[in-house]
């Protein structure tokens, strides 16, 4: 890094034979430190050299681990560095030695980096730290200088020329125009994690069309959905730009087959693009786009053959997308269709979970919710018991008592109301719950289980309750088992409402 052109350079005293010059032994000249950092930065044609230089310029004079971070979006990233093998990328805000000045714009000497928590562990052989500000226009920090050191140091003298130094490069950075900006690689990566964890599909809609205008730089980014019949476009999660609600409106009044015209382009064929070249013709499966006044397009497939979608991202000016453009689309798009995989197989384990894995019919966690709510005087409770399963699988076997109550689970399903619902809640125990206008109802409906259950060959027992003005629900459910298990000692095959 230099160091032997700086000790050929120091006066050593008489030149008289000796031991060779160590970094402990040399006096540092510090001004010297801050002219050779400042000539460098005045010659700096980008803020990356800006901070390669002052970098460079320390390493010259300072054994440590020499580091720049600034402040791109929302995170602090390494534009230059020296002295260690390796270094973070970028680092995530007040995480660090170098966060907790960055965030809050005061120099931290560290004289023992064990003792120091934040401390990111760049060198195992690292000792003791010093991180100083890189001022931006208002004063508030862009970036830090951070200096690392293996071996003793005189702190307080490199703290000064650090924060002299950061001051100088902070000041070309901002007449360099700032820190660097994302790029759309960046982007991507940062959108990919929005993608990864949103909870629902509107939501993952939402981070889709959110990072695909964002690194595209397109005004307007619309998804076309596959519907069970036809495509159908997604609806908006934020308000439409003028653009994207023209886009709306045309492709609305176009119709879903050219909506599926689209789709079928861009599966059969593969992502397409304009070129931004003027007098050319609109194919027609563009016309409705082209009235909206888009002049620039990347549609993008999304999905497979049997489940095809379309990402179309637009702009009015006319301009000429790349191919990395392109390809970046399609990166997000298939990162959108991963993170949709994952909200279905989410969603069917849940499903799974409070599901009978026999019947499909929901079970008991389900059920403890569901009765948790019920409404007194409106929610009736109906047991149901199998009569005589046990000796269906005594004589029979597990199997045909298996089919046998999935046989009935089917039966009950069919007798019950739209909005009523089954649940297993035990071997060959079944509990229906329902609205009612009265009891009456209830019991309606109850005797129309048992006609179900008799058509297939099989009896049940019923008991019917009624929750009560702040009756504990397991309370109720108690009631409906002891009607149920009267009507067993009366010969089964019935019906009984819980005595109040």
């Amino acid at each position: 890094m230099g160091r032997p052109d700086l000790l050929a350079t120091l006066d050593h005293g008489t030149g008289a034979p000796g031991p060779p010059p160590t970094w402990d032994n040399i006096q540092v000249d510090h001004e010297r430190v801050i002219r050779d950092g400042t000539a460098r930065l005045s010659m700096a044609s980008n803020v990356t050299e800006a901070c390669q230089w002052t970098v460079a310029a320390l390493a010259r004079y300072a054994p440590a681990t020499i580091s720049v971070l600034l402040e791109v979006h929302d995170r602090l990233r390494c534009i230059a560095a020296t002295g260690s093998w390796q270094v973070f990328s970028t680092v995530p805000p007040a995480t660090g030695v170098v966060g907790r000045v960055h965030t809050t714009g005061h120099t931290v000497v560290v004289t023992d980096v064990a003792a120091d928590p934040d401390h990111l562990p760049v060198r195992p052989d690292v000792t003791s730290e010093v991180c100083v500000p890189v001022p931006g226009p208002s004063g508030r920090p862009v970036g830090v200088l951070d200096l690392l050191w293996s071996e003793p140091a005189d702190l307080a003298a490199w703290r000064n020329t650090a924060e002299r130094l950061a001051e100088r490069l902070g000041a070309r950075i901002v007449a360099l125009g700032g820190p660097p900006t994302e790029t759309r690689g960046e982007k991507l990566l940062r959108h990919a994690a929005a993608l990864a964890t949103a909870p629902t599909e509107w939501e993952l809609r939402h981070a889709a069309v959110t990072a695909a205008r964002e690194v595209s730089t397109l005004s307007a980014a619309v998804l076309v959905l596959a519907g069970h019949r036809r495509p159908r476009l997604a609806e908006p999660t934020t308000t439409p730009s003028e653009l994207e609600a023209r886009i709306r409106a045309s492709l609305s009044e176009a119709g879903s087959g050219a909506l599926g015209r689209m789709v079928d382009l861009a599966h059969r064929y593969g992502a397409g693009y304009t070129l931004g070249e003027t007098g050319q013709p609109t194919g027609d499966d563009h016309a409705a786009l082209a009235r909206a006044g888009v002049r620039t397009l990347v549609a993008v497939p999304v999905g497979s053959a049997d489940d095809a979608g379309l990402l179309l991202v637009a702009d009015e000016r006319r301009l000429r997308p790349d191919p990395t453009t392109v390809n970046l689309m399609e990166l997000l798009a298939g990162q959108a269709c991963s993170a949709l995989d994952r909200l279905h197989a989410v969603a069917r384990l849940r499903e799974q979970a409070s599901s009978d894995p026999l019947t499909g019919l929901r079970h008991t966690g389900p059920f403890g919710e569901r009765i948790a709510a019920a409404t007194p005087g409106r929610t009736a409770l109906l047991a149901i018991d199998v009569d005589g399963f046990k000796s269906v699988n005594d004589t029979y076997g597990h199997q045909a008592g298996d089919r046998v109550l999935v046989d009935l689970a089917r039966a009950l399903e069919g007798a019950l109301r739209q909005n009523d619902e089954l649940y297993r809640t035990g071997g060959d125990e079944f509990v229906a719950v329902i609205e009612v206008n009265r009891p009456e109802e209830a019991v309606r409906v109850a005797e129309r289980l048992t006609e179900a259950a008799r058509r297939i060959g099989r009896t049940i027992s019923v008991g019917v309750a009624l929750p009560h003005p702040d009756e504990p629900a397991d309370r109720t459910l108690h009631r409906a088992d002891q009607a149920l298990y009267r009507v067993k000692r009366e010969g089964r095959d019935g019906v009984r409402m819980a005595a109040a």
